[in-house]
């Protein structure tokens, strides 16, 4: 590394230059990492939450199966309920509609979770835990009592009937929309009254059945849970996108990194050819040229790692992001390794140099 250091000193220029590009890329991967970590946990953190080891959905006879169509009606809970292997059955009803606080004209959008606080197979999650005793209450989530300015004990109108805030919990989302929970039969009301079926959306199948085959008689579909959220259509959209933007900055990054050390090790080929006419072996000048990337991406990504965490803690008290491991640490490893890789594709020239060009044998 003797030599890489001289040139990191000698020519700060330009690696600053190179650091910097490498600063803003991990800046804007960390961001959209960030964002759509924050858009997926909108779409999804409240079906992230049902209990059981399937979700089962209806199966369309010409199109995938879909939350916002799924409607299962009596028949089908009882034939699942009777499966071989089947432990345990929870309905769970799920529509969109508008609430708002007593008294106030201000109408939020919600999701409506239909829900018995005591549903075989349920145990102890935020969901479950927001069931309500009576038909005349319900559990909000912290955003929709937010949203509502509401706290416990107050009153708010669901379709045109009032309910009394049971509990406040976590904040779960479904497709953009807080969560609030209701007994089965008042969501049921609530969903003819929004023009749906009252029957259930979807059910939380726990045990060991022929999944398939039970579905192929009840024309529904059951699915591990992260399959299942293929069912929702904005998430399909929304993450589809991002995931796509941050997949082509990763490339954009390689192929940044690679261009400048391509170039860099391009200029200094007398000095490597003089290097091996003195004796230096093709490795030690290998990792000479990869210590030296690592050195200008550790420094880059750090500084672009350190604005996102500073910069994404400030915009998720306006925006839906998240700053955790998964969308700070993990992009930042992708970035180096690629940047590692792109810089490795430079090395032709070093492990190709003749030590005859510093004898001057080609002049």
């Amino acid at each position: 590394m003797f030599v890489a250091w001289r040139e990191l000193r000698f020519a700060r220029g330009r690696f600053l230059l190179i650091g910097a590009v490498v600063a803003l890329i991990t800046l804007l991967v960390g961001f959209l990492s960030g964002l759509t970590g924050g858009l997926a946990a909108q779409n999804i953190s409240s079906v992230m939450q049902l209990p059981g080891d399937r979700l089962v959905l209806q199966q369309p006879e010409n199109s995938d199966p879909s939350f916002a169509t799924s409607s299962l009606g009596e028949d089908t809970v009882q034939e699942w309920e009777q499966a071989d292997g089947v432990e345990s059955v929870m309905p769970v009803g799920i529509v969109q509609s508008r609430a708002s606080a007593s008294g106030t004209d201000d109408p939020n959008g919600v999701a409506l979770y239909g829900l018995a606080q005591d549903a075989p197979g349920a145990g102890a999650n935020p969901l479950v835990e927001l069931a309500p005793d009576s038909d005349t209450e319900v559990g909000l989530s912290s955003g929709a009592a937010d949203d509502l300015g509401v706290e416990v004990g107050d009153t708010i109108t669901i379709t045109g009937n009032d309910f009394t805030v049971a509990a406040i919990g976590e904040n779960l989302w479904y497709s953009h929309t807080p969560v609030i929970v209701m007994t089965p039969d008042a969501w049921s009301e609530a969903s003819r009254r929004v023009g749906g079926t009252g029957e259930a959306t979807v059910l939380a199948v726990t045990g060991d059945a022929a999944w398939e085959a039970v579905g192929s008689d009840t024309d529904t579909v059951a699915e591990m849970r992260l399959e299942s959220l293929t069912a929702l259509e904005a998430f399909q959209s929304e993450i589809g996108s991002l995931g796509l933007m941050i997949v082509m900055l990763f490339g954009i990054s390689a192929l940044v990194v690679g261009a400048f050390f391509t170039v860099w090790t391009m200029q200094r080929a007398g000095d490597i050819a003089v290097l091996k006419a003195l004796g230096a072996t093709t490795g030690s000048l290998v990792r000479d040229s990869l210590g030296q990337a690592l050195i200008v991406l550790a420094a880059g990504i750090g500084v672009g790692l350190a604005a996102v965490v500073g910069l994404g803690t400030l915009a998720a008290q306006a925006l839906p992001f998240v700053v955790s491991p998964l969308t700070t640490l993990a992009p930042a490893v992708v970035m180096a390794v690629l940047g590692l890789a792109g810089a490795a594709f430079a090395l032709r020239s070093v492990t190709k140099a003749d030590p005859l060009t510093a004898l001057g044998s080609n002049r």
